[in-house]
């Protein structure tokens, strides 16, 4: 829908041929509106957290609003996710789709420079949802896109994800305070929880009495990945039951991956089924939280002239 360019719906089959809604949404406008927790939008103009919402840029302070406690977090008040795109269906050799444009005014929630953006969702017939993003900006400014879709492969609203098995191409991640702001350190995730490296349950060590664990309330951090050109395959997930597989891959150096954790049963979804605590979990495509102050992380600063292009692709299966 044109609102936050949310995917709403994505409906699979399980290894029986039994087709149900994997993703976590609500059955009417007015939750998106007043109650989501950017079930299926697009983040932006900044996905992930800046500390303070504060940087410096071209040796100028800037001072974005702040609504995740003391820090800024997907875009702000009325980020990508609370704004209307346009959309125009398309249709082609690689599939059907819908475009999405919104263009962002310069100091919409803090940020200098108007952006305009587009975001493409491409369905093909390999069952694979390909999401295109794009954006050029006439001043400098920090771009950060990512879809924030909830999956549960067993169905939405049938119960927690735990059991799903997940593997993680990746091999370090990106440690966070208590507030959920990277320290700036790269550490491996060798001999940790977050070694996912190997297909494992995402409940087999969630609630470990890890420091890490403890500051996300179970996993709600960055994964670095793989350092190579172009797409590049980032994770996989199985569902035992339903058979029910997915995988992404991404242009992206890294990815959040998000348990569900803060989910507390309050909101009623899809179906009146409540979304309770670690009900879902999403794989959000992205460059690092809290780039702008941190010089080591890869930038995610376009300038005029400069064209921001990334693309995550989903692809859906069963397994036998």
């Amino acid at each position: 829908m044109t609102l936050g360019a949310t995917i709403v719906s994505v409906r699979t089959p399980d290894r029986t041929g039994r087709v149900e809604d994997i993703v976590l949404g609500f059955d009417t406008l007015e939750p998106y509106l007043t109650k989501s927790r950017y079930f299926g939008t697009i983040v932006g103009r900044y996905g992930n957290r800046i500390a303070k919402g504060r940087f410096v840029l071209d040796d100028k302070p800037v001072q974005l609003s702040v609504n995740s406690g003391a820090n800024h977090l997907h875009g702000g008040n009325r980020g990508f996710d609370k704004v209307a795109w346009k959309g125009v269906p398309v249709e082609g050799r690689e599939g059907v789709g819908v475009v999405f444009t919104y263009v962002s005014a310069d100091g919409e929630e803090g940020y200098p420079g108007t952006v305009h953006a587009s975001v493409t969702y491409t369905l093909t017939e390999e069952n694979t949802l390909d999401v295109s993003y794009e954006a050029t900006t006439d001043k400098a400014t920090p771009i950060n896109l990512t879809n924030h879709s909830y999956f549960n492969l067993a169905g939405r609203g049938r119960g927690d994800i735990l059991q799903h098995q997940l593997m993680l191409n990746a091999a370090r991640y990106t440690p966070v305070d208590a507030t959920l702001i990277p320290t700036g350190e790269i550490a491996s995730v060798e001999g940790t929880p977050f070694d996912f490296r190997k297909p494992t349950a995402i409940g087999a060590r969630i609630d470990q009495p890890h420091p890490q664990l403890k500051n996300g309330s179970g996993y709600d951090h960055n994964w670095v990945l793989r350092d190579i050109p172009g797409l590049k395959h980032a994770a996989h997930v199985t569902e035992p039951k339903s058979g029910r597989t997915l995988d992404v891959a991404t242009m992206e150096p890294g990815m959040q991956f998000y348990a569900g954790n803060f989910l507390d049963g309050k909101l009623v979804g899809k179906g009146g089924r409540s979304y309770r605590r670690r009900s879902g979990f999403c794989l959000e495509t992205q460059h690092y939280p809290d780039t702008p102050n941190q010089p080591k992380f890869p930038t995610t600063l376009i300038k005029p002239g400069q064209s921001y292009a990334t693309r995550t692709v989903f692809t859906f299966g069963v397994s036998k």
